[in-house]
């Protein structure tokens, strides 16, 4: 607790007639004090803002001069008329203050005699769902506000069920503007009776209902003459008589965050102690590796600990040399912490850009960071009912169940068992803008009973049969570039110079493997991934691949890539204007595009993503196909 804080809280409870008159017994109390971390969620404009503001200045918690800065706050920025407008306590942003909206996550601390706390003020409008989500990660209970004018609304729903997925076991249900109804009970009642209903699905332990004004501070932390028919608690006793829930046993679990090597005599592991503690000559294991080892020290700066706990930044030495190193994980041996590369989880899709099977992120956990495929999208839920709906994409705040597939296996726990080890973010490959927060609920049998089979042909033996080496050559521009027109001279070409190939026209493939696909943009991400697959066996097989795709997204193009080694994969880029392009338009698909006959067509109404650095660009507007053919085979050296 910083000093400022205590000496604050020190000052404002002598003014409650608080029963410590000296800062020491004081500050004792206060360290002494359990420490409760909750989050204020709801839609926008159901008072949120205005209930911590409230709360605060009822228990006292704020000074004479902040009163008088706020009432002066009020009179430029608040919605009272002459009166206070406690959210601005809260809503600290420009913005927010104009707006009368809460945009970021705003946490304050406050205490009483009773209790710690932290409270995340969260914004309401669904534009900032990713910060509510924020907000609710780290915290232990949460208000849920509720209108009592408008009732239940969408966006209280998406945040009950973001607070049930992200662990969160208590609810007080604070029911607000009971003022503008009258008190009136059996209005209260009818929105209780539509949560309880709601949340019958959700996983909270407890929920407790109360009638308030945060305006006028009822039943806030006194309780209201306005309500004479509710029994219930305030919402300053809710918060300080709540029983958290048990947290589940956490075994010791570090991250290697760095390798302290500063001689040949001294070789320690350093990193931040994610869960439980470890001991000296505990016996601990290194993952992925699984080999063994023995604490012989535990170092913290120039100290030596008997044993670390979590958030304890240290450096462990073995009593023996292990397989070791950044990025790997030291667990004790007790510790049920799994491996695995494919996993089932839920998202909370935070991006404005879809998300759609097949594309490729970076996965970031407590742990490690990672490649990772969105492999599935096993269904979306409907946050009115909960129903789990069919989806191949997902939107701005869509909430899914998906499987994520990783190019390595990573050390997890599920996020029910441990929230550090289980959660993570999804973040794009190349604006680096985090798009998702995730989940994980478990591996999938797949990542434990499927291993690659070794072979004894391998394919330098059917290269040196073939007598050439294999490449993949991949045409990309848009339609009526000469893709097709190029890719089968250059076969013929290739052929008559004794070079196995093979084509895979995009219009050829899709009459079968890819029948099923349409032309949203998820099936033309899906489309690619199929194709890239099927490229790589056929290059495994030794052949010269040639692949005749638009191939309009830049992202698909490089996970294609990322599945060849060093000059195995020949990006080659047809620059053809689209005037040029829409000309030689024979299908007349050009024209149907622009009478809006053929939705999501590239170059029209769906964008293509020009190759930055391809091996090969070809100026095929305006060269003739036999000198963009002679290009690629000067190229190729065959």
């Amino acid at each position: 607790m910083r000093w400022l804080d205590i000496v604050s809280d020190f000052v404002a409870e002598s003014n409650m007639n608080a029963k410590f008159h000296d800062i020491d017994g004081y500050i004792q109390n206060q360290a002494d004090l359990d420490l409760l971390r909750f989050i204020t969620c709801g839609s926008v404009d159901d008072g949120k803002s205005t209930l911590i503001g409230r709360l605060l200045y009822e228990a006292q918690l704020i000074f004479e001069d902040q009163v008088a800065a706020l009432r002066n706050d009020s009179r430029r920025h608040g919605s009272q008329d002459d009166d206070i407008d406690f959210a601005l306590l809260v809503d600290g942003l420009a913005a927010e203050r104009e707006q009368g909206i809460t945009i970021d996550v705003a946490y304050r601390f406050f205490s009483t005699e009773n209790r710690k706390f932290i409270v995340a003020d969260t914004p309401g409008h669904e534009q900032y769902t990713r910060n509510m989500a924020t907000g609710a990660s780290s915290a232990e209970a949460a208000v849920i506000l509720i209108d009592a004018v408008n009732g239940l609304s969408v966006q209280t729903r998406r945040h009950s069920f973001i607070c049930s997925l992200l662990g969160i076991k208590h609810v007080a249900l604070a029911i607000n503007k009971m003022d503008l109804i009258g008190y009136d009970q059996e209005i209260f009642q009818r929105i209780v009776r539509e949560f309880k209903e709601f949340r019958s699905r959700l996983d909270f332990h407890t929920v407790t209902p109360i009638p308030l004004s945060a305006l006028l501070g009822d039943n806030i932390v006194n309780r209201s003459p306005e309500t004479s028919w509710y029994s219930g608690p305030t919402l300053i006793s809710f918060l300080e008589t709540l029983k958290k829930s048990e947290e589940n046993k956490e075994d010791f679990c570090m991250p290697v965050q760095w390798v302290n090597r500063p001689n040949s005599v001294f070789r320690g592991f350093s990193g931040t102690v994610l869960s439980g503690s470890v001991k000296k000559n505990e016996q601990i294991s290194c993952l992925p590796s699984g080999e063994t080892a023995k604490i012989e020290n535990i170092v913290l700066y120039k100290d030596s600990l008997v044993e670390a706990r979590k958030n304890q930044s240290i450096t462990l030495t073995f009593d023996k040399e292990i397989d070791c190193s950044r990025g790997n994980v030291i667990i004790s041996s007790e510790n049920q912490l799994e491996v695995a590369d494919k996993f089932q989880a839920d998202l909370v899709w935070m991006d404005q850009e879809e998300g759609h099977q097949g594309r490729s992120y970076i996965l970031k956990s407590s742990v490690t960071s990672v490649g990772v495929s969105l492999t599935d999208i096993k269904y979306e839920y409907n946050v009115n009912t909960l129903e789990q709906l069919p989806s191949r994409r997902l939107t701005l705040n869509a909430i899914a169940a998906v499987t994520l597939t990783l190019d390595k296996s990573i050390p997890f726990q599920s996020y029910s068992e441990n929230r550090r080890m289980g959660s993570f973010i999804l973040v794009d490959r190349y604006s680096n803008a985090t798009v998702a927060a995730g989940m994980i609920k478990f591996a999938l049998r797949r990542s434990k009973n499927i291993y690659p089979q070794e072979l004894n042909v391998t394919r330098n033996e059917r290269e040196r049969l073939n007598g050439h080496k294999a490449r993949v050559l991949w045409f990309t521009g848009l339609s009526g570039s000469g893709k097709s027109s190029i890719a089968d001279m250059l076969e013929q070409e290739l052929h008559n110079r004794g070079i196995r190939t093979y084509i895979l026209d995009g219009d050829n493939v899709r009459h079968g493997l890819n029948k099923d696909l349409g032309f949203l943009q998820g099936d033309r991400v899906e489309n690619i991934r199929r194709v890239a697959e099927v490229a790589k066996l056929m290059h495994d097989a030794g052949l010269v691949v040639m692949v005749s795709f638009i191939s309009p997204f830049k992202a698909e193009r490089d996970m294609a890539r990322s599945m060849f080694g060093e000059g195995e994969f020949l990006e080659i880029f047809l620059d053809t204007p689209i005037e040029v392009a829409e000309s030689r338009d024979v299908k007349g698909l050009y024209a149907k595009a622009r009478r809006g006959e053929l939705p999501n067509f590239t170059g029209i109404d769906s964008p293509y993503e020009e190759p930055e650095r391809p091996e090969i660009k070809l100026n095929s507007g305006k060269d003739p196909i036999e000198k963009c053919v002679q290009a690629i085979v000067d190229y190729l050296g065959y």
